[in-house]
């Protein structure tokens, strides 16, 4: 839990150095705060983040993806924030170096997955979710969605580059957005054995007990997937 506040925190400050301090200005900023109510992350954690962001002597993090193939063919996909970019790719490397992976050029593996923002928020009662897609497929919305009907949440996934557009369309329309944030889904997943399963698991959490690593995705086939094609 602490990792994941920490992560979020960096978050936070980039958006406040990108947008500023106030929530109601900066719409980056009021969309990692819904997902730091997600994950419980408490009010004077978030509002200690953003003072810490203002400060003068804050360290600035910059956006850094590496990419590569570990163990048994599988891409792995690894999105950072740092402020030391000598410290995280010496980090990654010595993690795909002992999976006997093989750290790739930046975009080298781009083609495997798509980029996407991701939003999730509450589903109003008179919401009619064919019309509503239909509607925000001008805003760059894909017409494929997932509804949680336990939750009453709908997860939506559009365009990196309409996050704003995307965004702006559900507040003003009086949608609750729970999270916000950006993903990359594999297009091309490759089936494992439950043995290479566990390996390469092992290397996804050995990269996320980094600081400056916010998210590690892979194009191996998920264990339910591959349980019911068996």
């Amino acid at each position: 839990m602490a990792r994941t506040f920490t992560k979020l925190g960096k978050q936070i400050a980039i958006a406040v150095k990108a947008g500023g301090p106030e929530p109601e200005n900066n719409p980056t900023l009021r969309a990692i705060i819904a997902t730091c109510k997600r994950e419980n992350m408490p009010k004077d954690n978030i509002e200690r983040a953003i003072k810490n962001a203002m400060g003068k002597d804050q360290s600035d993090y910059k956006e850094v993806s590496y990419e590569g193939y570990g163990p048994h063919g599988i891409a792995v996909f690894v999105d950072t924030l740092t402020d030391n970019t000598t410290r995280t790719v010496a980090d990654v490397r010595s993690v795909f170096n002992k999976f006997n992976g093989n750290l790739g050029t930046q975009g080298s593996l781009s083609f495997l997955f798509d980029h996407k923002c991701v939003f999730s928020f509450k589903k109003k009662d008179d919401t009619n979710m064919d019309d509503l897609i239909l509607e925000l497929i001008d805003f760059g919305v894909d017409d494929d969605y997932d509804e949680d009907e336990e939750s009453g949440e709908i997860t939506i996934y559009g365009e990196p580059t309409s996050f704003g557009d995307i965004q702006k369309y559900l507040e003003e329309n009086g949608f609750e957005i729970t999270s916000a944030e950006f993903t990359r889904i594999p297009n091309d997943l490759k089936d494992v054995t439950p043995e290479q399963r566990e390996t390469i698991d092992k290397m996804v959490e050995r990269l996320e007990e980094f600081d400056d690593v916010q998210n590690v995705y892979t194009n191996m086939k998920p264990e339910e997937t591959t349980e019911e094609a068996e």
